[in-house]
């Protein structure tokens, strides 16, 4: 399946106005890079993954349309999946959008 062009070019507004943002095609989706740290991705599957805080991980889960991000058959911490619904509005959006470009910052750069 390929990832959702509508998202992709909504995710690149809500950017646009971010310091060294890059788009890199991987996961089936097109990932959007900050300071050469992926920030979100537009999943192929739908919806996003969003990098956030390990720490945080499992408490964000708790929030409606997310889900653990399973990669070769584990759980990743540090990212999460949200459902199409869960990114449905611009607000929606923004929330997870800013949170893993916040956390993709704090990151030393590659």
């Amino acid at each position: 399946m390929a990832y959702d062009e509508d998202l992709a070019h909504r995710v690149r507004e809500l950017l646009g106005g971010t310091a060294g943002v890059q788009e890199k095609r991987m996961f089936g989706g097109l990932a959007f890079m900050v300071g050469g740290n992926m920030a979100v991705c537009v999943s192929g599957k739908g919806g996003l993954m969003v990098r956030v805080p390990a720490e945080e991980t499992y408490a964000l889960l708790e929030r409606a349309h997310v889900e653990p991000m399973v990669m070769a058959g584990r759980e990743t911490r540090g990212w999460i999946r949200v459902g199409t619904a869960g990114v449905a509005t611009k607000r929606q959006l923004r929330t997870w959008v800013d949170k893993g470009a916040r956390y993709a910052e704090g990151l030393p750069a590659k």
